[in-house]
């Protein structure tokens, strides 16, 4: 009878714990970018499916946010440089939830990337990280190219001051 409960209790918490994943939608072509469809023929077609993917947890019952399938497809598309749109891919949802405790919704977004080789001719001189000195007529005056730790403090930093609208016009 022990055995029989043990297997219930393990049975039940399962069904209420599993996950639920929907394959929503299959494309030919996806994009959330500005495409210049006239530059079609030059187009190359990427090697690897790229997968971007959106996500939100649940604490308790209640939702950090909401699955932004736009999101998972700008992730997806931004992961290699010169993609313009996916091409063959798939929409997915996944949601699971351990009730009154934690849980996770996602969107996933894959396919092969489309990519515009006019855009990957300048993207190896670019560093990941860098900061950038303008000149008054918008003209890169400097480049430099710094450390991951270097450009998320300079972000927090400018984060901040724009709340406390402390910049100062400078002039030369």
């Amino acid at each position: 009878m022990k055995k029989i409960k043990t297997f219930m209790l393990l049975l039940i918490f399962g069904i209420v714990a599993s996950g639920c994943s929907h394959r929503m939608l299959d494309f030919t072509l996806i994009s959330s970018k500005n495409v210049d469809l006239t530059k079609g023929a030059s187009f190359v077609r990427g090697k690897s499916r790229m997968q971007g993917r959106d996500r939100i947890h649940m604490i308790i019952f209640i939702p950090t946010g909401s699955v932004n399938i736009k999101e998972a497809l700008d992730i997806a598309i931004e992961a290699t440089p010169g993609c313009v749109a996916l091409l063959d891919g798939v929409i997915y949802t996944r949601f699971w939830w351990i009730p009154f405790i934690y849980g996770q919704q996602s969107a996933t977004v894959e396919g092969l990337p489309l990519i515009d080789p006019s855009l990957t001719e300048n993207a190896g001189e670019i560093p990941l990280y860098g900061r950038l000195e303008l000149d008054g007529n918008g003209e890169v005056k400097r480049m430099e190219e710094i450390s991951a730790d270097e450009y998320y403090a300079f972000k927090s930093r400018i984060a901040k001051d724009s709340r406390a609208t402390r910049f100062e016009i400078v002039e030369k």
